[in-house]
């Protein structure tokens, strides 16, 4: 009877996610409608669904069943139908359920290190991504009402602003808590696009901007950081090196920090973070990042992005990086259907998205299209509601990697 509830209970998307890799059953007929329940999750964006959804994905994937088979059935999703679930109780069994799988995980993992099969971080890395439910051990801090309070800090105190003043005026300010991402197709200017805005935020504030790059070589994404920095092309900067290094150091006080590495961990994120208390954290690419095992690809990604939106929260507003898929290609005005490797995990997460679109017309090789899709922050006083969900025609300028406003 449990496992039928079960079945019934992670026909809701949100239960579902949370435990599909933790569900163990033993009853043959409830493995195959398990097997149905995954295919429908995967293919479906209802938040439920119903009995009769699983039963037709059922009698497709199985169109012949011997008669005594297709009885069986029938009747379990008679019963189905007919079961109520008591959400307590099913969600108690559900958990210890999950405790369960992650406590015997625990123990492969401590029998591998102690063979020397993988190293002690394994067994952190693991319990730190475990869940769990302690009690609260200081007072509830509630949020403010003071409307006058909430104005001067949400509104009138502005955070980082963009080198891009059409962006100012759509999005407005980067603030503690914001967490967003940019997308583009490759060569683009994904890159030179965090440069120009990065480096013109970073002389707004004394802490440092972080900088997590898995992608292009570390040293040539500093060169384009100095260019962005100075305005300068790569012969202008090199033709006097003590004067441009001096103004760099000056304009920045040495605080962009690029941290280099074809493989981030979660872990050494946060610890980096933890370390230097950043104004800013950037991660190009955010995909890439390690540390996150869910079962579907899709799910993975979501995790990293809420994991990104967390950070955010802890530390300091987080601009991510991501690809945009091959419909994207040579259009102007992408939108977040145009994101790569995702349905929805990814965009719920953000507070705003930016596709940087770039058309193939002839001409049009400097323009960039930007197209914000997605906009949930509040904005400073000059910003413009119009301009919220814009589309900004720029011009980007490789040569000192640098974009400006058309």
């Amino acid at each position: 009877m449990i496992e039928l509830l079960i079945i019934k209970y992670i026909l809701n998307n949100n239960i579902y996610n949370k435990y599909i890799n933790y569900i163990n059953l033993t009853n043959k007929e409830l493995i195959k409608l398990l097997y149905c329940i995954k295919q429908l999750q995967e293919d479906s964006e209802k938040e439920l669904l119903s009995v009769e959804d699983l039963e037709l994905k059922f009698f497709s994937e199985y169109p012949f069943l011997k008669s005594a088979e297709k009885e069986i059935f029938e009747s379990i999703f008679e019963q189905l139908r007919r079961v109520q679930i008591d959400e307590s109780r099913i969600e108690e069994y559900m958990l210890k359920q999950k405790q369960m799988v992650q406590a015997h995980r625990i123990a492969e993992i401590a029998l591998e290190v102690t063979e020397g099969r993988k190293d002690f971080t394994a067994i952190l890395d693991h319990v730190s991504d475990i869940d769990v439910d302690a009690p609260l051990e200081e007072e509830i801090e509630f949020v403010s009402d003071d409307l006058e309070q909430l104005y001067q800090e949400q509104i009138v105190t502005q955070g980082l602003r963009w080198r891009l003043p059409c962006l100012n005026k759509a999005l407005g300010s980067l603030r503690k808590g914001d967490f967003g991402f940019i997308f583009a197709r490759p060569e683009t200017g994904k890159t030179t696009f965090l440069a120009s805005e990065a480096t013109y935020m970073l002389e707004q504030t004394d802490q440092p901007i972080i900088w997590f790059n898995n992608e292009e070589q570390g040293e040539k994404v500093m060169i384009r950081c100095i260019q962005a920095t100075l305005g300068k092309t790569q012969a202008e900067l090199f033709s006097d090196l003590p004067e441009h290094k001096k103004q760099f150091y000056e304009l920045t006080k040495r605080n962009l920090k690029i941290v280099d590495s074809a493989s981030i961990h979660k872990s050494y994120v946060e610890k980096v973070c933890k370390a230097i208390n950043p104004a800013l954290i950037i991660f190009d690419q955010i995909d890439k990042i390690k540390g996150f095992d869910e079962a579907r690809t899709d799910l993975t990604l979501g995790a990293i992005y809420q994991w990104a939106r967390e950070l955010a929260k802890d530390f300091a507003p987080v601009i991510g990086v991501c690809q945009a898929d091959g419909t994207g290609e040579g259009v102007k005005w992408l939108n977040m259907g145009h994101v790569s490797n995702a349905k929805t995990a990814k965009q719920a997460e953000a507070d705003w998205i930016l596709g940087i679109g770039k058309s193939n017309q002839e001409g049009l090789e400097y323009v960039r299209h930007l197209n914000i899709s997605k906009n949930k922050l509040v904005g400073d006083e000059d910003s413009i509601p119009e301009l919220r969900h814009g589309k900004l025609d720029v011009i980007i300028k490789p040569e000192m990697a640098r974009y400006e406003d058309l």
